[in-house]
């Protein structure tokens, strides 16, 4: 063995090269005849990394190279290039060398394997390549019904632990017998201080008041903490904080998005989710309503109002565009979002041929895409009738007054508009060559394409252009632009709505709308349970399925998402893919047990995050310990509680909250905060972004309006959804941008100051007590001796710098504020808030 090599495999193994000398060196050893915990370690480990990365050129279909990846029996007879693993032997396989890059031959190409993931390779060959001869021995598509996300939830005993004192629900023992057949201690519960900052901010999202955390020091009963989370469940802000994270499935934003990106009024659905939960919804009727409440016997305005989750769609509303393009563009987008919020199942990925790992054909996409294929919107009629008509349907809150008036100033608005176009046509009849000869060139340019042939921004330069040619078009424009303004602003909402007249449904061969395959009925994938509806099933008979407790997905995922927003990864890490590509979960009797359990609880979802939150797996302390570093350094065994980074709403509210500038209102039309001059003109239309003032400038970052096409840069830097398409789980990067927008943007500027103020105005008196009070409204904690020794030093310096500049300190304190403080000790306060809401731990739960 050549020194790289050995190298290689001492890195890879380590410890565990005495493992493989626990399994006999047998080439021809049968499947069968590996031991339960050689199988499961190929299994969890080795199968994900050969399904992903490997079969997709080396099955037994393609056998690229003449090798197959696909079976045991396969690798063992090698390819074109000789052998390819030798059982025991990961230094002599040429599957190693392959993977590791060590040699001519790259595998895969263009992408090296993580080290984990190469390690786990080399000790699979080292125990003698274990393989089991059901689902993962059999094609990459098979059947694939054995794989555990198929089968039925199973209600799984509590297992049995020795340490009977740290459980205190039924989660803990599920954890505690994993650590404890580990060897591995569960870490101390946080401190009270960390226990109310984690909880309220994972709760609600804001950050505890001085009052709130005092109460909670006080309380001696043993059931302080379970007193803390009632209070917090039954805040209207919990509909608003676990509402976001709703809103990232659903894709919400308030504009159409591609690049016109026209605002869209659809608020009131996201009122809809944060009541919602606030009521505790239970789950399987927040879902019926979404997916099909429009079709609810006698249905409410409130269930129609729940199905703008699937007209969250990006809508695409350019001049020349094939409308129905883009509506088949939608219904594949309500069917992948259908896919991953509720199924875990990346189902869009059969669109143009049978899914390659997941028993899903393409025949079932469009069975499943026929649910959605009768919605109507985007009617595909030509011209300006069919642009109008495209927000359609929705459901209008106007008194009976308001929409009369409407209608009579439409109606004579369209009149008006008819005589312009006919004005329109005249002129340019009119039109001499020597007149044309004097228009502009991009004027020439639009009027050489035919009337019906010229899109949206050639008809926009043709109004503006006769706008300054002829005073008479200028004049009747304005007229029409002046009625505009007298047209009643009417609140409304998209909904759905099925037309009378069901579309048919076909397979788009290779994905392509324009060519049509064979007609097919909604029905639902055969590896999942059947529907039980009759002939002809519509979108609420889907919506019921996706509940039904027979279907063993939407309750697994559901609970899966819950259980990441609290402990930083799911227990099945790919959330949105539990098919035969997805990590298998890190506990899955738990995973089971939960999904059961939120079943069995009448699909309430306030029980569960009560349950999660009241556990002592949640409420362990954050620290890392270095005994875990080696065994486990992605927590998987969760013997400690993980530091997250705030989502990007909530890094606003905490300083919102901090400040004492937070506009508690719920719910509402979206508000325009400040943002960076320009922001908004990112797009290809150039908006202008007006900052509001009062009450709304100070709303929750959830109620930011969202541009799709140019967002709000403060979310963006912190990693919000993007909205163009459902997200399951955000990123969480760190960048030095993060740093400069808390500490410089106009927006943390105002917060620092109002952060100062209240410090001054609320505080003790003297300026050690005033720091640990601020300190306190930002951390919760008080500070340590030196940290208060820094701020002190720090504080004297900016007051110092301040009182020898006034000019300087007017420019940060306002008339009212410096007479009420002095503009020096306004401006060195609004400094030291500054430092308080930049620090790191100020934008991370503990």
């Amino acid at each position: 063995m050549n020194r790289n090599r050995l190298r290689l495999w001492t890195l890879c193994c380590g410890s565990l090269v005495s493992l493989a000398f626990l399994v006999p060196s047998v080439s021809a050893q049968n499947p069968g005849e590996f031991s339960p915990e050689a199988v499961t370690f190929f299994e969890s480990q080795v199968w994900p990394i050969l399904q992903g990365k490997c079969i997709v050129c080396h099955s037994e279909k393609d056998r690229m190279s003449g090798l197959s990846l696909e079976n045991r029996k396969a690798i063992l007879s090698g390819g074109n290039r000789g052998l390819t693993a030798v059982p025991g032997h990961p230094e002599q396989s040429r599957l190693v060398e392959a993977v590791s890059y060590q040699a001519d031959l790259k595998m895969p190409p263009g992408e090296r394997l993580a080290d984990s993931e190469i390690a786990a390779i080399s000790r699979w060959i080292a125990l003698g390549m274990p393989w089991r001869t059901t689902a993962s021995s059999e094609t990459a598509r098979g059947t694939n019904k054995d794989h555990w996300a198929f089968k039925p939830v199973k209600r799984y005993p509590e297992p049995e632990i020795r340490n009977l004192k740290w459980a205190r629900n039924p989660i803990d023992r599920f954890i505690l017998a994993k650590l404890e057949h580990e060897g591995i201690s569960p870490s101390p519960e946080a401190d009270k201080l960390t226990l109310i900052r984690r909880l309220t901010l994972d709760l609600i999202g804001l950050l505890p008041t001085p009052v709130e955390i005092d109460n909670f020091i006080s309380d001696k009963r043993p059931d302080a903490y379970e007193r803390l989370v009632e209070r917090l469940l039954a805040s209207p802000h919990f509909g608003e904080r676990w509402g976001r994270h709703w809103l990232d499935i659903a894709r919400y934003a308030d504009s159409n998005g591609y690049n016109i990106d026209g605002a869209r009024e659809i608020w009131m659905y996201r009122d809809w989710v944060i009541n919602a939960l606030n009521r505790d919804l239970p789950f399987d009727q927040f879902v019926i309503q979404q997916i099909g409440g429009d079709l609810l016997p006698g249905a409410s305005q409130d269930q129609i109002i729940a199905t703008g989750f699937h007209r969250n769609t990006l809508l695409n509303l350019e001049g020349g565009i094939d409308f129905e393009q883009y509506r088949v563009e939608a219904v594949v987008d309500r069917v992948e979002t259908t896919g991953a919020a509720f199924l875990g199942l990346t189902l869009g990925c059969a669109r143009c041929h049978d899914h390659k790992y997941d028993p899903i054909s393409q025949r079932e996409f469009y069975q499943f895409y026929a649910f959605f294929n009768n919605v109507d919107e985007l009617s595909g009629a030509l011209g300006e009738e069919g642009r109008k008509r495209a927000h359609e349907p929705t459901l209008e809150f106007g008194t009976p007054e308001q929409l009369a008036k409407r209608e009579a100033i439409r109606l004579q608005i369209s009149l008006l508009e008819r005589e312009l176009t006919e004005y329109e046509i005249r002129w340019e009849k009119d039109l001499d060559p020597q007149m044309r000869s004097k228009l502009e060139p991009d004027v020439r340019e639009v009027l050489a394409v035919a009337r019906e042939e010229r899109n949206e921004f050639q008809r926009g330069g043709l109004k503006i252009a006769l706008r300054k040619l002829d005073p008479g078009y200028q004049a009747r424009d304005e007229g029409i632009a002046a009625l505009r303004k007298l047209d009643p602003k009417i609140p409304s909402t998209m909904v759905m709505r099925e037309l009378p007249t069901p579309r048919k449904a076909y397979i788009h061969l290779g994905g392509d709308f324009l060519r049509h395959g064979v007609e097919v009925d909604s029905d639902v994938p055969a590896v999942l349970p059947a529907l039980t509806a009759g002939k002809s099933p519509n979108r609420l008979d889907l919506a019921r399925w996706l509940v039904d407790p027979r279907n063993p997905l939407t309750s697994r995922v559901t609970v899966n998402r819950m259980w990441q927003k609290y402990f930083g990864s799911g227990l099945v890490e790919t959330e949105s893919d539990f098919g035969t590509q997805g990590s298998p979960p890190s506990h899955p009797e738990l995973l089971d047990w939960l999904a059961s359990e939120f079943m069995a609880r009448g699909w309430s979802l306030k029980s569960m995050h009560r349950l999660m939150v009241t556990s002592a797996t949640y409420r362990q302390a954050s620290r890392g310990r270095g005994d875990l570093t080696a065994r486990d350094p992605n927590n998987r065994f969760l013997a400690r509680q993980q530091r997250l980074r705030l989502d990007a709403e909530i890094v606003r509210d905490a300083a919102l909250s901090a400040s004492g500038l937070l506009t508690s209102k719920i719910g509402g039309p979206s508000v325009f905060p400040p943002q960076p001059e320009g922001a908004s003109k990112l797009g290809q239309i150039q908006r202008d972004w007006v900052a509001d003032s009062g009450p709304d400038r100070y709303r929750r970052g959830m109620y930011t309006f969202f541009w799709r096409a140019s967002p709000h840069p403060g979310l963006m830097v912190f990693d919000a959804s993007d909205s163009t398409r459902t997200c399951t789980q955000r990123m969480r990067s760190n960048t030095p941008l993060q740093a400069l927008t808390v500490l410089n943007d106009k927006a943390f500027t105002e917060f620092a100051r109002g952060l100062a103020v209240r410090i001054l105005n609320q505080g003790p008196a003297g300026h050690t007590e005033l720091l640990r009070y601020g300190f306190r409204l930002c951390l919760a904690r008080s500070p340590s001796t030196a940290e208060q020794a820094r701020l002190e030093t720090f504080l004297s310096t900016q007051l110092e710098d301040f009182r020898a500049n006034p000019r300087e300190a007017l420019m940060i304190a306002s008339k009212e504020q410096a007479e009420d403080f002095g503009a020096p000790e306004v401006a060195a306060w609004t400094a030291t808030a500054r430092v308080l809401l930049n620090l790191d731990e100020f934008i991370t739960r503990e």
